[in-house]
């Protein structure tokens, strides 16, 4: 039987189809208009790029600032100021959502603002030295988070209108996977950077590689069509009054606030002197904080590819707490790391339950936020979240300083058990949409 070939222009025809799917999450997305498809499309490429570009910086930037001569009481109140002066930022943006109603352009100019600070970093041992530049670096940081956390509420509120609901768990699958995979190629990429570069030469050029992928998701982003640009109706209503109401009105979201904040107040106690702990104690070079990067990449990569069909069969409630419970093991198996390969196989376990946990939260979270105060509710809830945040890392700079680092990641770990409990007490998405009809 003779063999079939595949002409070069088949093959390209075969690939550029696999792509199209893959980057509106599946044939789901073909019944959709081409406008949503088109978003889609451009919302996949801003993933990627924004991955590649943060995780660089989020996987480097503790070290880097450490290279500069930061101590570790610096390092958790940089994460400390950062979580704080995030929250204050986050009612204004709603408030610029309500009153102008042009979300992408929020997102579009904060977060150029905010990759712009990449850059910066990276040239500020130019122009400072000692604690001067300790201090600009940590203030540039601060500066990023802030930008960053000021469109979350725009961001938000266009998210729930680019990904129609039946699709969400496979597409958010598709876009997580794919940022995955640029997380482990940039992260193992800079890391060999580094490694190879003398002094800061190689923080520098990776933090500006950080600041062009960047530029680059701000670019996708831009090109995403926003259906609803006329200024919203209920500007005038963003006051405290209503916003108390639509509070008193949402006991699910108010239930998922305090139990997230719970589990994010346990995770920063320990969050900041992860990387802190690898560097000066276990003495991991800048590849080998890579390969413990990459390996939560691998395994959250892989674990993707299960998670979308999984969340869209058994719900998104079911898999946050499954994860949740799971997750506390990681910190535990922190605290008994005698060398950096160790850590290897602890992030081979804990990258893919954090996948499941991400994947599940968002689609929980999106779930519990009505599409006309989205703004304002997302607003609240990251300032719930960046204050519990800032909490945590305030009362574990002191905890480090004086019990250490193992006491800090069991400490950890056992808030998170108790926030997973909580999480198993919200309501499934399915109860709560039937609750809220028979209120109607």
């Amino acid at each position: 039987m003779p063999r079939k070939f595949i002409s070069a222009g088949a093959l390209f025809t075969r690939l550029q189809r696999s792509l199209a799917y893959l980057t509106v999450g599946g044939e789901w997305a073909l019944n959709h208009a081409p406008a949503v498809r088109r978003n889609l499309h451009w919302f996949w490429f801003d993933g990627f790029f924004a991955s590649a570009s943060d995780n660089i910086y989020l996987t480097y930037l503790t070290v880097y600032v450490l290279a500069l001569g930061a101590s570790s009481a610096q390092i958790g109140l940089m994460s400390a100021l950062a979580s704080l002066s995030s929250a204050l930022v986050l009612l204004p943006g709603a408030l610029l959502v309500e009153r102008i109603g042009r979300r992408k352009q929020i997102v579009v100019v904060s977060s150029f603002v905010a990759r712009t600070s990449f850059l910066l970093l990276a040239l500020i041992p130019l122009l400072l030295q000692d604690q001067p530049l300790v201090i600009a670096a940590i203030a540039l940081a601060v500066i990023r988070d802030t930008f960053s956390n000021l469109h979350y509420p725009a961001w938000m509120s266009l998210t729930g209108d680019i990904v129609p609901l039946e699709g969400r768990g496979h597409y958010f699958a598709s876009r997580n996977f794919v940022m995955s995979l640029a997380a482990m190629l940039v992260t193992l990429i800079a890391g060999m950077v580094i490694t190879r570069s003398q002094g800061l030469g190689g923080y520098q050029a990776v933090l500006a590689g950080a600041a062009l992928l960047g530029f680059s998701a701000t670019f996708c982003f831009g090109q995403i069509g926003d259906r609803r640009r006329a200024v919203p109706t209920r500007k005038s209503a963003f006051n405290p009054a209503m916003l108390w109401r639509d509070l008193r009105s949402s006991p699910f979201f108010l239930a998922l606030c305090a139990a997230m904040a719970l589990w994010n107040f346990a995770l920063n106690i320990a969050g900041p002197f992860f990387t802190v702990h690898l560097v000066q104690n276990l003495n991991a070079s800048g590849t080998m904080v890579a390969l413990t990067a990459i390996a939560t990449s691998i395994s959250g990569m892989v674990a993707q590819r299960r998670l979308g069909p999984l969340v869209d069969r058994i719900g998104a409630h079911r898999l946050l707490v499954i994860s949740s419970l799971l997750i506390p093991t990681t910190p535990v198996a922190w605290a008994f790391v005698t060398a950096p390969w160790q850590v290897i196989l602890i992030n081979l376990v804990g990258g893919g339950l954090w996948a499941a946990f991400n994947l599940a939260s968002f689609n929980y979270l999106l779930t519990q936020m009505p599409d006309e105060t989205r703004p304002r509710l997302s607003a609240v809830y990251q300032v719930v979240q960046l204050a519990s945040l800032a909490a945590g890392a305030a009362l574990g700079g002191q905890l480090v300083a004086h019990w250490g680092y193992a006491a800090v990641f069991l400490i950890s770990a056992s808030g998170r058990v108790i926030a997973g409990l909580l999480f198993s007490r919200l309501a499934p998405e399915e109860q709560r949409r039937k609750q809220q009809a028979a209120r109607r």
